[in-house]
This record gives C-alpha cells, sequence and structure tokens, in this order.
C-alpha cells in the first residue's frame, strides 16, 4: 500500500519537540501539508506528522484512538460517533470540490456533465465516449468512438463520499443500487489508492474517467469538467462555486458542524462541493497535546485560511470561523 505522508522537523533536536500524529483524507493533503510546514515555524516546539491515507482509514483510526488527531471529508455517522471512547468533535478547515477529469488529448473543449449522466458512466450503462446521451450534453463536440474507461478510489475515502453522497442526491437509481459512503461497491471500473493514485490512473490510461478533488487535477494538468448544478446552470469548479455552495450551509450550520452542501441550490453554485474536517477528541488525554491542538486549529481558522485559495481550496465563512472559535474552548485538558 503506498502512503502518503510527511515528517516535520524544525529548529532543534527532533527528541526535543512534541510530536502530535494525525492520519486521515488525501483530499486536503496538498493545503495540510502547506499548513503543517509553515506551522512548524510558528511554533518550533511542536511536531505535527501526518499521514494521507484516506477518510477510512483515518476514521477508523480516530476511533481507536492511535492518534492524535483524524482527518475526513466525511463527517462521523451517528453510529461511528456512539462507537467513539469519548465525545469527538469536528471542525471544518477549509472548503473543497469533487471534480470530473478525464483523458481524451484530442480534445480542446472542456466536456460537461449532467448529474444523471456521471451516474449512469459510474454505473456502467454508458460505455462510450460518443453515446448519444454524452454528445447531447456537449454540442457541437466531435467525441471519439472509444471506450470509456472508469477510475475510482479503492480505499476508504472521504472524497468519494462526496461524490456519492452527490449521486444518490441526482440519480434515483444510484441511490437505490449503490448509495453513499466512503466506501462502496463499485458496478464498474480500476481502483486507485488515494487522490494521486486515482490521477495515476487517468494519466496513463487513453479514455479514463475520475472523480478527483480539484488540487490534484490542477497541479497534474488535467482537464476539468464544468457540472450543470441544482438550478440547472453549467458550473466550473473555482473558489467562487465553491463558496457559493456554502453560503446557505453557513447561514443554517448545525451545532456539530455535520453537514452535506453537495447540489446545493444557487446559481452559481458548484454541486460537488465539501467541508473537509479535523476529528479532535472533546477531553483530551495529554494536556500537552491537547494544548497545541487548540493553538494549531486556532491558527488554522485565522493565519491558515490565505493558504487555502492559492491551492484552490475556499476559505471558511466568517460565521462558521466563530462557531468553531467557540467549539476550540470546549476542548478540556486534564490537569498537568
Amino acid at each position: 500500500m503506498v502512503v502518503l505522508g510527511f515528517m516535520l522537523i524544525a529548529g532543534g533536536s527532533a527528541s526535543a519537540q512534541l510530536a502530535i500524529n494525525g492520519a486521515g483524507a488525501t483530499f486536503p493533503y496538498p493545503l495540510y501539508t502547506r499548513w503543517f510546514n509553515t506551522y512548524a515555524r510558528v511554533d518550533s516546539a511542536v511536531r505535527f506528522n501526518y499521514r494521507a491515507i484516506g477518510s477510512g482509514a483515518g476514521i477508523n483510526e480516530i476511533l481507536a484512538r492511535s492518534i492524535d488527531f483524524g482527518a475526513s471529508d466525511a463527517p462521523l455517522s451517528d453510529q461511528q460517533l456512539a462507537a467513539a471512547p469519548g465525545k469527538i468533535l469536528h471542525f471544518p478547515t477549509v472548503l473543497g470540490a469533487d471534480v470530473i477529469t478525464y483523458n481524451l488529448p484530442a480534445l480542446e473543449q472542456k466536456l460537461r456533465f449532467t448529474g444523471p449522466l456521471i451516474a449512469d458512466i459510474f454505473l456502467g450503462k454508458i460505455t462510450n465516449w460518443n453515446d448519444s446521451r454524452i454528445a447531447e450534453a456537449n454540442p457541437g463536440v466531435k467525441l471519439p468512438d472509444r471506450p470509456i474507461v472508469v477510475c475510482h478510489r479503492s480505499d476508504g475515502s472521504g472524497t468519494t463520499y462526496v461524490f456519492t453522497d452527490y449521486l444518490s442526491k441526482v440519480s434515483p437509481d444510484w441511490k437505490q443500487k449503490i448509495g453513499a459512503g466512503t466506501s462502496v461497491t463499485w458496478p464498474t471500473g480500476q481502483g486507485g489508492e488515494g487522490n494521486q493514485g486515482v490521477i495515476d490512473l487517468v494519466k496513463h490510461r487513453d479514455g479514463a474517467i475520475a472523480y478527483v478533488e480539484l488540487a490534484y487535477t490542477l497541479s497534474n494538468k488535467l482537464p476539468v469538467a464544468l457540472l450543470r448544478n441544482h438550478d440547472g446552470k453549467w458550473i466550473e469548479p473555482n473558489i467562487r462555486s465553491i463558496t457559493s455552495a456554502a453560503a446557505s450551509a453557513a447561514a443554517n450550520m448545525p451545532s456539530d458542524f455535520r453537514v452535506s452542501i453537495t447540489d446545493a441550490a444557487g446559481a452559481e453554485s458548484y454541486p460537488v462541493s465539501s467541508f473537509t474536517y479535523l476529528l479532535v477528541y472533546q477531553q483530551q488525554s495529554d494536556a500537552a497535546k491537547g494544548k497545541a491542538l487548540r493553538e494549531l486549529i486556532q491558527w488554522a481558522l485565522r493565519d491558515g485560511q490565505t493558504f487555502a485559495p492559492p491551492l484552490s481550496y475556499a476559505p471558511l465563512p466568517g460565521t462558521v470561523i466563530a462557531a468553531e472559535e467557540n467549539q476550540i474552548k470546549t476542548i478540556e485538558l486534564p490537569p498537568q
């Protein structure tokens, strides 16, 4: 298994630093890399180690309390929260987007897809690029007579949760046969581990199509499709359209921050947008680590947001930041 990860060491010896270990989502990995490297200079007494192993694995490790914090694009279910050995708090960090990318180098125009069309491709109902339904969504585009190679995640993934949550809202057939989850039974296609693993599949397979986090397509110079949103508009994923998708959720954010913003209303809303979360136990077992986690989250909600747009993530709405800052105060530290 390929594991993405890094160890950050700043100033002084590693043994003199407080090591805090986390694991989970690959969706925000490009941003978290930048955050933790920068934060190592803000507080050289702390070293944050993060393994990007997928949201599903990160959730399993935080539930087992084998790490100090988890990371997931999928909020924990009621059943997962009930199974945890203590209360777990969700801290949204930024907003991102799942996008549809493909390997058709002869095409100059960006392709367009509706939600039901994507669902039927990933259900294996549409198997060739020149299918009449794809052509209908892309008038004037000369589509190749080539088989579609579906690529998806093989590991438990928040990116998969966001994608399948969206498809479950726009396709009754998908909802009935597959449903939403960090791991699902794929009816067709090839699996790759992590967002980068899926990107690698797409790059080396002519006719491939996949869902991945936006930042990975940009860094790998792959095309990104436009999607028809809830209001019937063709939308490109960018900071503006992702922020628009979060607008209604921000105004009515639940107190535990567990919310879905896929298929959001709004003429400018990108339909496969999502918050991504840090998962932290409210009752910390180590006072020094708990204090460091509180300080990191506070920094991420303020200074850390400025790093988001250059990496194609959308900063959090101010109302969400304010609510999270109140939640930080509820993290409990044991007596020293």
